[in-house]
């Protein structure tokens, strides 16, 4: 569907999502943008199976208007929220909000001839890091040793075997004491900072590479961007402020193997983190399938925003 609007899902406060929809707005697509969060008054949906052709059949409605489903020509599924019902009691809750994931969201996720960017179950899937690491081994890239364990005296002998040892969140969680956010960064760990606490859940070490540059490769489609980062950190997240850019490019082999990685997944687009180590070769961290890369357009010019919109405007891939 080369004529119908692009569904953007996505939270209220999401810059990233503003500058893909200001340029889809210049080029005089149609955009609708929603969150799930909003279920309700201001987000209905009607869809049909089994009485028409194409299915789902039907409609969303936003306070802007109905949207036909069968016409959606691409979805941005960039950050998008789920209600919290925090006037119901929890297992009310928690009721309710499967309910929307599995209705709203399964109608969302079953779209006639559409592009997504990215299907949601395709995200899900490449978010888990022991997979992630598995098929980048398997497609030939670098990977640092890696243990992913709950056992002490594994932990400490993988510690102990390789020296210099970082200590990764498997996923990101929103976490929060009191008022205060918080998070996880990549952090040294030695062995003898273990004790039985480790066993209660699954943790992610892994051989520090000797790096002199982080990377940050943003595929969209087949079109690769490359950004060089230079920091001195260990976790350049830490402190945007210490960060130098650079825009270069990944030999050619390279490029070609980090496009097949996200069709390996299913996905259109993807952040890739990768670090070069002294002798220039290129090690791998991770995917973000859903990264965000709004600031590297402000910090190199980078024309992404106009490589997701193209990708948006072409539809069913």
């Amino acid at each position: 569907m080369d004529s119908g609007p692009v569904l953007v899902a996505t939270e209220a406060d999401d810059q990233t999502a503003d500058m893909v929809i200001t340029e889809l707005n210049q080029r005089a697509v149609p955009v609708v943008r929603f969150n799930p969060a909003d279920i309700g008054e201001d987000l209905t949906i009607s869809a049909r199976f089994g009485t028409c052709p194409a299915a789902p059949a039907g409609q969303v409605r936003t306070p802007s208007g109905a949207i036909d489903l069968v016409g959606v020509r691409s979805v941005y599924w960039r950050r998008p929220t789920r209600p919290a019902f925090e006037r119901l009691s929890e297992p009310d809750a928690r009721f309710s909000v499967a309910q929307v994931r599995h209705g709203l969201g399964g109608v969302l996720y079953a779209l006639p001839h559409c592009r997504y960017v990215n299907h949601p179950l395709r995200n899900f899937e490449a978010e888990h890091k022991p997979l992630q690491l598995a098929v980048a081994q398997r497609m030939g890239f670098r990977v640092p040793p890696t243990l992913i364990s709950n056992r002490l005296d594994d932990a400490r002998a993988f510690i102990t075997a390789h020296g210099d040892v970082v200590y990764k969140a498997l996923r990101w969680t929103p976490y929060r004491k009191g008022s205060v956010g918080l998070t996880t960064w990549t952090e040294p760990v030695a062995a003898d900072e273990l004790d039985e606490s480790v066993t209660a859940v699954p943790h992610l070490f892994q051989a520090r590479v000797d790096k002199v540059a982080d990377v940050r490769v943003v595929v969209v489609g087949s079109r690769v961007f490359l950004v060089r980062i230079e920091s001195g950190l260990l976790d350049w997240r830490k402190d945007y402020s210490a960060l130098r850019y650079s825009v270069a490019r990944l030999p050619g082999a390279l490029e070609a193997a980090l496009v097949a990685y996200l069709e390996h997944f299913g996905l259109s687009g993807g952040s890739f983190d990768l670090v070069i180590d002294r002798a220039g070769d290129f090690h791998w961290l991770e995917l973000n399938p859903n990264g965000q890369w709004g600031w590297l357009v402000e910090e190199t010019g980078l024309p992404l925003i106009g490589a997701f919109a193209d990708l948006l405007v072409q539809g069913e891939s």
